[in-house]
Protein backbone atom coordinates (compact mmCIF):
# COMPACT_ATOMS: atom_id res chain seq x y z
CA UNK A 1 0.00 0.00 0.00
CA UNK A 2 1.18 3.49 -0.78
CA UNK A 3 0.07 6.92 0.34
CA UNK A 4 -1.69 7.43 -2.99
CA UNK A 5 -3.90 4.36 -2.63
CA UNK A 6 -4.47 4.80 1.10
CA UNK A 7 -8.08 3.78 1.90
CA UNK A 8 -10.65 6.51 2.10
CA UNK A 9 -14.24 6.63 3.28
CA UNK A 10 -17.11 7.99 1.25
CA UNK A 11 -19.74 8.50 3.91
CA UNK A 12 -21.97 11.44 3.09
CA UNK A 13 -22.12 13.14 6.48
CA UNK A 14 -23.34 16.67 5.74
CA UNK A 15 -21.36 18.42 8.48
CA UNK A 16 -17.82 17.33 9.27
CA UNK A 17 -16.06 18.06 12.55
CA UNK A 18 -12.63 18.14 10.92
CA UNK A 19 -10.90 19.88 8.06
CA UNK A 20 -8.79 17.47 5.99
CA UNK A 21 -5.18 18.58 5.70
CA UNK A 22 -2.49 17.64 3.26
CA UNK A 23 1.07 17.16 4.30
CA UNK A 24 4.26 15.65 3.06
CA UNK A 25 5.42 12.39 4.50
CA UNK A 26 8.98 11.44 5.26
CA UNK A 27 10.46 8.32 3.74
CA UNK A 28 10.24 6.69 7.15
CA UNK A 29 6.55 7.51 7.50
CA UNK A 30 5.79 6.27 3.99
CA UNK A 31 7.55 2.99 4.69
CA UNK A 32 5.74 2.63 8.01
CA UNK A 33 2.38 3.18 6.35
CA UNK A 34 3.04 0.59 3.66
CA UNK A 35 4.41 -1.98 6.08
CA UNK A 36 2.23 -1.54 9.16
CA UNK A 37 -1.21 -0.43 7.97
CA UNK A 38 -2.28 -4.00 7.06
CA UNK A 39 -1.37 -5.09 10.61
CA UNK A 40 -2.48 -2.17 12.79
CA UNK A 41 -4.84 -0.14 10.58
CA UNK A 42 -8.60 0.11 10.31
CA UNK A 43 -10.45 1.99 7.56
CA UNK A 44 -13.61 3.49 9.03
CA UNK A 45 -16.52 1.91 7.10
CA UNK A 46 -18.03 3.96 4.29
CA UNK A 47 -21.53 3.77 5.78
CA UNK A 48 -21.99 5.42 9.20
CA UNK A 49 -23.23 2.93 11.77
CA UNK A 50 -21.62 -0.08 10.10
CA UNK A 51 -20.80 -2.39 13.03
CA UNK A 52 -17.20 -2.36 14.25
CA UNK A 53 -16.35 -5.12 16.72
CA UNK A 54 -13.44 -4.12 18.99
CA UNK A 55 -12.86 -7.80 19.76
CA UNK A 56 -11.61 -8.26 16.19
CA UNK A 57 -9.01 -5.50 16.49
CA UNK A 58 -6.87 -6.84 19.32
CA UNK A 59 -5.65 -10.32 20.21
CA UNK A 60 -6.94 -9.99 23.78
CA UNK A 61 -9.92 -8.68 25.76
CA UNK A 62 -8.97 -5.52 27.65
CA UNK A 63 -10.56 -2.14 28.45
CA UNK A 64 -10.54 0.04 25.35
CA UNK A 65 -9.63 3.74 25.08
CA UNK A 66 -10.69 5.74 22.02
CA UNK A 67 -8.40 8.61 21.03
CA UNK A 68 -10.23 11.04 18.74
CA UNK A 69 -7.91 13.14 16.58
CA UNK A 70 -4.56 11.59 17.49
CA UNK A 71 -2.56 14.05 15.39
CA UNK A 72 1.03 12.89 14.95
CA UNK A 73 0.44 10.17 17.52
CA UNK A 74 2.96 11.19 20.18
CA UNK A 75 0.33 11.45 22.94
CA UNK A 76 -1.36 8.19 22.01
CA UNK A 77 1.94 6.32 21.89
CA UNK A 78 3.10 7.72 25.23
CA UNK A 79 -0.20 6.99 27.00
CA UNK A 80 -0.44 3.48 25.57
CA UNK A 81 3.13 2.72 26.61
CA UNK A 82 2.40 3.86 30.17
CA UNK A 83 -0.94 2.01 30.28
CA UNK A 84 -0.26 -1.51 28.99
CA UNK A 85 -3.35 -3.03 30.62
CA UNK A 86 -5.68 -1.11 28.30
CA UNK A 87 -5.93 -1.08 24.52
CA UNK A 88 -5.95 2.16 22.49
CA UNK A 89 -7.82 2.84 19.26
CA UNK A 90 -6.69 6.12 17.69
CA UNK A 91 -8.78 7.70 14.92
CA UNK A 92 -7.34 10.38 12.63
CA UNK A 93 -7.81 11.72 9.09
CA UNK A 94 -4.34 13.21 8.52
CA UNK A 95 -2.27 10.63 6.65
CA UNK A 96 1.19 11.77 7.86
CA UNK A 97 -0.08 11.59 11.44
CA UNK A 98 -1.40 8.07 10.92
CA UNK A 99 1.89 7.01 9.38
CA UNK A 100 3.88 8.60 12.19
CA UNK A 101 1.83 6.82 14.85
CA UNK A 102 2.31 3.52 13.07
CA UNK A 103 6.06 4.16 13.11
CA UNK A 104 5.91 4.90 16.85
CA UNK A 105 3.91 1.72 17.44
CA UNK A 106 6.62 -0.34 15.79
CA UNK A 107 9.56 1.47 17.36
CA UNK A 108 8.14 1.12 20.87
CA UNK A 109 6.63 -2.33 20.45
CA UNK A 110 3.10 -1.20 21.28
CA UNK A 111 0.85 -4.19 20.84
CA UNK A 112 -2.04 -2.33 22.46
CA UNK A 113 -2.52 0.30 19.71
CA UNK A 114 -4.61 0.25 16.55
CA UNK A 115 -5.03 3.20 14.16
CA UNK A 116 -8.25 4.06 12.30
CA UNK A 117 -8.59 6.46 9.40
CA UNK A 118 -11.84 8.33 8.87
CA UNK A 119 -14.56 10.30 10.61
CA UNK A 120 -14.50 9.59 14.35
CA UNK A 121 -18.27 9.96 14.65
CA UNK A 122 -18.82 7.41 11.89
CA UNK A 123 -16.52 5.04 13.76
CA UNK A 124 -18.22 5.63 17.12
CA UNK A 125 -21.66 5.10 15.62
CA UNK A 126 -20.56 1.59 14.64
CA UNK A 127 -19.12 0.62 18.02
CA UNK A 128 -21.31 -1.34 20.45
CA UNK A 129 -22.91 0.45 23.39
CA UNK A 130 -20.79 0.37 26.55
CA UNK A 131 -17.69 -0.82 24.68
CA UNK A 132 -15.26 1.94 25.68
CA UNK A 133 -13.48 2.46 28.99
CA UNK A 134 -12.55 6.03 28.05
CA UNK A 135 -12.81 8.56 25.25
CA UNK A 136 -10.10 11.21 24.81
CA UNK A 137 -10.77 14.35 22.78
CA UNK A 138 -7.55 16.35 23.07
CA UNK A 139 -7.29 19.73 21.34
CA UNK A 140 -10.02 19.29 18.73
CA UNK A 141 -10.48 21.97 16.09
CA UNK A 142 -12.19 24.87 17.94
CA UNK A 143 -13.94 26.13 14.80
CA UNK A 144 -13.80 29.68 16.25
CA UNK A 145 -16.15 31.41 13.81
CA UNK A 146 -19.77 31.39 14.97
CA UNK A 147 -21.02 30.05 11.66
CA UNK A 148 -18.73 27.04 12.08
CA UNK A 149 -19.71 26.12 15.64
CA UNK A 150 -21.98 23.41 14.22
CA UNK A 151 -18.79 21.59 13.20
CA UNK A 152 -17.49 21.27 16.76
CA UNK A 153 -17.26 17.72 17.99
CA UNK A 154 -18.30 18.60 21.54
CA UNK A 155 -21.97 19.44 21.11
CA UNK A 156 -25.06 17.76 22.63
CA UNK A 157 -25.84 15.10 20.00
CA UNK A 158 -22.21 14.06 19.64
CA UNK A 159 -21.67 13.93 23.39
CA UNK A 160 -24.76 11.72 23.79
CA UNK A 161 -23.31 9.34 21.20
CA UNK A 162 -19.90 9.24 22.87
CA UNK A 163 -21.46 8.72 26.30
CA UNK A 164 -23.58 5.81 25.05
CA UNK A 165 -20.41 3.96 24.04
CA UNK A 166 -18.82 4.34 27.48
CA UNK A 167 -19.14 1.66 30.13
CA UNK A 168 -20.72 2.73 33.41
CA UNK A 169 -17.99 4.65 35.20
CA UNK A 170 -16.08 5.23 31.94
CA UNK A 171 -14.56 8.66 31.36
CA UNK A 172 -14.84 11.33 28.67
CA UNK A 173 -11.73 13.52 28.86
CA UNK A 174 -11.53 16.69 26.77
CA UNK A 175 -8.77 19.28 26.57
CA UNK A 176 -8.53 22.55 24.68
CA UNK A 177 -6.46 25.73 24.56
CA UNK A 178 -9.35 27.83 23.23
CA UNK A 179 -11.02 29.61 26.16
CA UNK A 180 -14.41 30.16 24.52
CA UNK A 181 -14.59 26.55 23.40
CA UNK A 182 -13.61 25.39 26.90
CA UNK A 183 -16.62 27.18 28.36
CA UNK A 184 -18.89 25.82 25.63
CA UNK A 185 -17.55 22.31 26.28
CA UNK A 186 -18.21 22.63 29.99
CA UNK A 187 -21.76 23.87 29.42
CA UNK A 188 -22.51 21.03 27.01
CA UNK A 189 -21.00 18.32 29.18
CA UNK A 190 -22.72 19.62 32.32
CA UNK A 191 -26.06 19.48 30.50
CA UNK A 192 -25.76 15.80 29.59
CA UNK A 193 -27.82 13.89 32.19
CA UNK A 194 -25.72 10.76 31.81
CA UNK A 195 -22.41 12.41 32.70
CA UNK A 196 -21.00 13.63 36.00
CA UNK A 197 -18.07 16.02 36.32
CA UNK A 198 -15.24 14.42 38.28
CA UNK A 199 -14.12 17.85 39.49
CA UNK A 200 -15.70 21.12 40.50
CA UNK A 201 -15.49 22.72 37.08
CA UNK A 202 -12.28 22.37 35.11
CA UNK A 203 -9.94 19.58 36.15
CA UNK A 204 -6.36 20.07 37.31
CA UNK A 205 -3.99 19.10 34.54
CA UNK A 206 -3.72 15.30 34.83
CA UNK A 207 -0.20 13.94 34.99
CA UNK A 208 -1.09 11.03 32.71
CA UNK A 209 -1.79 13.32 29.74
CA UNK A 210 1.59 13.98 28.10
CA UNK A 211 2.59 17.54 27.25
CA UNK A 212 2.74 17.81 23.48
CA UNK A 213 4.54 20.25 21.22
CA UNK A 214 1.14 21.71 20.35
CA UNK A 215 0.41 22.33 24.02
CA UNK A 216 3.79 23.94 24.61
CA UNK A 217 3.18 26.30 21.69
CA UNK A 218 -0.23 27.22 23.10
CA UNK A 219 1.25 28.00 26.52
CA UNK A 220 4.05 30.04 24.95
CA UNK A 221 1.40 32.02 23.09
CA UNK A 222 -0.38 32.70 26.39
CA UNK A 223 -3.32 30.34 25.84
CA UNK A 224 -4.10 28.40 29.04
CA UNK A 225 -5.05 24.74 28.79
CA UNK A 226 -8.43 23.55 30.05
CA UNK A 227 -9.11 19.90 30.94
CA UNK A 228 -12.59 18.53 31.49
CA UNK A 229 -13.08 14.99 32.81
CA UNK A 230 -16.56 13.50 33.08
CA UNK A 231 -17.69 10.04 34.14
CA UNK A 232 -20.65 8.10 32.80
CA UNK A 233 -23.23 7.66 35.55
Amino acid sequence: MTATDFPTTAAARSVRTFHPRRGRMTARQTAALERLWPVHGLAVPDVPGTPVDPAHLFPRRAPLVLEIGSGMGDTTAAMAAADPDRDYLAVEVHTPGIANLLDLVERHGLGNVRVARGDALDLVSGLPDASLDAVHVFFPDPWPKSRHHKRRIIQPAHVALLRSRLVAGGTLHCATDWAEYAEAMRETLDADPGLANTHDGFAPRPAHRPVTKFERRALTAGRPIADLIYRRR
